[in-house]
């Protein structure tokens, strides 16, 4: 059971348009490292999990991916809003608006829609486990490196939240790892 609190993890008030960090941002919603399939991988994995420890984990950091999706979602709303058609063909995002208008859409930086093809749920919790790491510190660096490209602190704030929420999720995962690696006697 899900509840939903009508606020942002950490609140949204971008002032100024921005088309080329909207366009940049929205890989974070739909694109290979971004929000949407953690969540989506997060809650698939946890019905492997040998344990409740395991499935709460999942559940709780999937969730919070949700709430994450949600966040990116609001910034490239904000930054796209009353975007002109001229200001919309600059930053070459006519052929998004093309399919979506100013509607947000899962997607990467070039267009390409989101896909489960991205997920990985192998059945062994060890695998997983290892591959939640993985997910974790590729969406650390996919912050970084928008951080380094914005240039408002209206985003930028927020970007460094996202990317914290990573590293505070890759610990999890590490210590529940270490856990079952010893727990289960998993030499690898």
């Amino acid at each position: 059971m899900y509840s939903y609190h009508k606020r942002l993890q950490y609140p949204i008030s971008v002032k100024r348009k921005d088309m080329r960090m909207a366009k940049y941002i929205i890989s974070q919603y739909g694109g290979p490292d971004g929000e949407k399939g953690a969540a989506t991988r997060y809650l698939s994995q946890r019905f492997s999990m040998p344990d409740e420890r395991g499935r709460t984990l999942l559940t709780d950091i999937g969730t919070e991916e949700l709430g994450h999706e949600e966040m990116v979602c609001t910034l490239v709303h904000q930054l796209t809003a009353g975007a002109s058609i001229e200001e919309i063909e600059k930053n070459g995002l006519a052929t998004y608006y093309v399919d979506h208008g100013l509607g947000i859409y899962p997607a990467d930086t070039n267009g390409v829609p989101f896909t489960a093809a991205t997920l990985q749920s192998t059945g062994d919790f060890i695998t997983d486990l290892t591959e939640d790491l993985a997910a974790e510190e590729k969406a650390r660096t996919t912050y970084e490196h928008l951080i380094d490209l914005a240039r408002d602190d209206d985003v930028i704030y927020p970007l460094l939240f996202l990317r914290q929420r990573e590293v505070i999720h890759y610990n999890r995962f590490k210590e529940l790892l270490e856990i079952y690696k010893r727990e289960f006697n998993k030499n690898y």
